[in-house]
C-alpha cells in the first residue's frame, strides 16, 4: 500500500471536528476511527498559515476516484451543512474524510463503501475559505 501523503489541517477545523467526534457514538459512521487517526497524524497550523493548495473544511475541491475514473467537484462540509444537495460532501463520508488535509496532486487510498478501497486524487481547489480571507467562518 502506498505511503499516505502528509496532511495539513487548520487548528479551527481540527477543534470543530474533534468536538463533533467526541459526542457521536463510535459506530455512528463507518470510518470514524480512520478519521480520528488522520486528525492525530496531521500537521496542525493556525488557519492563516494554511497554503492555498490544501483541502480545508468548506473548500470546493475537484477530485477523482482512481478506481472508477469518475471526477467530482464538491464542497467539503460539516455534517449539519450536508443538506443532501449534490454539490456538498460531509467530512464524515468516506471520501470527505479522505480529502481533508490533502494537497493538490495528492492521492490517498481510503476504505470506501462496502469495504472496497478507493483512491482519491485531488486535482484542483476551486475555492478555499482561508485563501479567501475567511479564517473564522
Amino acid at each position: 500500500m502506498a505511503r499516505k501523503p502528509s496532511i495539513l489541517l487548520s487548528s479551527l477545523d481540527v477543534d470543530r471536528i474533534e468536538s463533533l467526534l467526541a459526542v457521536i457514538p463510535a459506530n455512528a459512521f463507518p470510518g470514524k476511527a480512520e478519521l480520528q487517526a488522520e486528525l492525530d497524524r496531521a500537521d496542525v497550523v493556525p488557519p492563516e498559515e494554511i497554503p492555498p493548495n490544501v483541502v480545508t473544511m468548506n473548500s470546493t475541491v475537484q477530485f477523482s476516484i482512481l478506481e472508477t475514473g469518475k471526477e467530482f467537484c464538491l464542497t467539503l462540509v460539516y455534517p449539519r451543512d450536508a443538506d443532501g444537495s449534490a454539490d456538498k460532501l460531509s467530512v464524515f463520508a468516506p471520501v470527505g474524510s479522505a480529502l481533508l488535509g490533502l494537497s493538490v496532486g495528492d492521492e490517498l487510498a481510503w476504505p470506501g463503501p462496502g469495504g472496497k478501497t478507493m483512491t482519491v486524487r485531488v486535482k484542483a481547489i476551486l475555492f478555499q475559505p482561508e485563501s479567501a480571507g475567511e479564517l473564522h467562518r
